[in-house]
C-alpha cells in the first residue's frame, strides 16, 4: 500500500480547515472583536500511529478503506481558546457551517474522562476534490482552553513514555492537575471582561 498517496486527501483537509479557521479568527481581529480562537494547529496522524491503532482494533493494515471507516482522527485539527465560554462559541460557529457535515460530537468538558481529560470533540465529514473526483474525508476537531491543552499535551507525553500504563501515583497527580487547570479556567472566566478590555488597550497601543 502506498501510504503517502492514500494520505494526500487528509493532508489537504488539514490545510484547508486551518486556512478557513484562521480566516474566521482574522475576521474577529479586523472587526476589533474578541476572537474565541486563540490559535489553531493541525496534523495528519503518523503512519506508525495509524498502524498501531488498526492493530488494536484488529483491522488489516492492507485494508485502507476499512481503516478510513474505523479511525476518525487520521486528520486532526486542534482549536485552542482562552476561555471555556469561547469553546462553545467555536462549537456553535462550526455547527453553523455549510461546507462540511458534523458526524458526531463529544463534550468531555461537561463530562470529563476519568483521567481528568477535558476537551470538546467533533467528528466531521469534509469534501475534498482530488484527481479521482470528490472524496469525503473524516476528520476530528478538538476544541479546548490553553490550560486544558497544557494538561493534555503533558498527559500524552507521559502515556507515550509509559506505553499507556502510567504509574498510579503519577495518574493521581494528573487528575489533581486536571482539576487545578479547570479551576484556573473558571477563575479566569470570572474576570473575562477585564482581561479582554486590557487586551484591547494593549493592542491599541
Amino acid at each position: 500500500m502506498n501510504w503517502k498517496v492514500n494520505l494526500i486527501p487528509y493532508v489537504q483537509v488539514v490545510e484547508e480547515l486551518k486556512i478557513k479557521l484562521k480566516g474566521m479568527r482574522k475576521q474577529f481581529e479586523e472587526e476589533q472583536r474578541h476572537s474565541p480562537i486563540e490559535f489553531i494547529t493541525g496534523r495528519v496522524k503518523p503512519v506508525e500511529s495509524i498502524k498501531e491503532k488498526a492493530y488494536q482494533r484488529n483491522i488489516p493494515i492492507s485494508d485502507f478503506a476499512c481503516i478510513e471507516d474505523s479511525i476518525h482522527d487520521i486528520a486532526g485539527i486542534r482549536i485552542v481558546c482562552q476561555f471555556v465560554d469561547d469553546i462553545y462559541t467555536v462549537v456553535e460557529m462550526i455547527q453553523n457551517r455549510k461546507d462540511f457535515c458534523i458526524i458526531a460530537e463529544k463534550d468531555y468538558i461537561e463530562r470529563n474522562k476519568a483521567s481528568g481529560y477535558r476537551s470538546y470533540h467533533m467528528t466531521i465529514q469534509y469534501p475534498v476534490e482530488t484527481i479521482h473526483g470528490r472524496a469525503h474525508i473524516l476528520a476530528e476537531i478538538q476544541i479546548r482552553t490553553l490550560a486544558m491543552n497544557f494538561w493534555a499535551t503533558n498527559e500524552h507525553s507521559l502515556n507515550y513514555k509509559y506505553d499507556g500504563s502510567i504509574p498510579t501515583d503519577i495518574k493521581t497527580r494528573l487528575v489533581n492537575a486536571a482539576e487545578a487547570a479547570f479551576q484556573l479556567d473558571e477563575e479566569m472566566s470570572k474576570i473575562k471582561n477585564e482581561i479582554q478590555e486590557a487586551q484591547r488597550i494593549f493592542h491599541r497601543k
